[in-house]
C-alpha cells in the first residue's frame, strides 16, 4: 500500500511539537500515515518508541507513562480506535492526561471498503467514551491543532484526539507485488 503523502513538512510539525512538549514516549502500532514521525521517534534518544501488536495496548501505555512521571502519545489509524473501546474506560476512571493522533481511512477517495465503517464513526464513537476530538485536514493546520491538543491534555488534564484526515494524510492504492 501506498499513499500520496504531502510531504514531510506537516508531519514535521507534529515530531516538532511532540518533543517541544517534553513528550518522552510513543506508543503505536506501524503505520504509513505516521511514518515520519515513528522514524523520528525511533532515532531520537529523548523518545522511547513503544510498538504495540494492538491499539488498545498503547491506551496502557500512555497511562503507565503518566503514573512514571512521563507525557506519552498513541499514534494509530482509525480504525484501531474500535479496538480501544473497553480501555478507554481507564481513562474515564481515573482521569489521566491523554492524546492520541488517528490518521482516518475510510474517507476521502478510500480503496478498502474494511475501512469506511470505523472511518465514518470514528469522531462519535471518541466522543461518546469522553474524548475530546480536534480535527486537521489542510497542512496548515496540523501544528496548531497538536499543538492545542497537547495544551489540553497535559496542561488541562484531558482526553483528546487528533484526527488527521485522509486527505491529509494522501490517497491510498493498494499495489500487488
Amino acid at each position: 500500500m501506498t499513499g500520496c503523502m504531502t510531504g514531510a513538512g506537516w508531519q514535521k510539525e507534529v515530531f516538532d511539537a511532540l518533543s517541544d512538549a517534553d513528550v518522552r514516549q510513543v506508543a503505536f502500532v506501524p503505520d504509513a500515515g505516521h511514518s515520519y514521525v515513528i522514524k523520528e521517534a525511533i532515532a531520537s534518544p529523548d523518545i522511547q518508541d513503544v510498538v504495540l501488536t494492538t491499539e488498545e495496548e498503547g491506551v496502557g501505555v500512555v497511562c503507565g507513562a503518566w503514573l512514571g512521571g512521563q507525557r506519552a502519545v498513541l499514534l494509530m489509524q482509525s480504525s484501531g480506535v474500535g479496538n480501544c473501546v473497553n480501555t478507554f474506560s481507564l481513562l474515564e476512571a481515573c482521569r489521566f492526561p491523554f492524546l492520541t493522533l488517528v490518521t482516518m481511512r475510510g474517507e476521502y477517495a478510500e480503496f478498502n471498503p474494511w475501512q469506511s465503517p470505523m472511518g465514518r464513526r470514528t469522531q462519535a464513537v471518541l466522543e461518546l467514551v469522553g474524548v475530546r476530538v480536534y480535527r486537521a485536514d489542510v497542512p496548515e493546520q496540523v501544528g496548531e491543532v497538536v499543538g492545542a491538543a497537547l495544551d489540553s491534555a497535559f496542561l488541562a488534564g484531558e482526553q483528546v484526539a487528533v484526527l488527521l484526515g485522509q486527505r491529509l494524510i494522501g490517497r491510498k492504492t493498494w499495489e500487488r507485488k
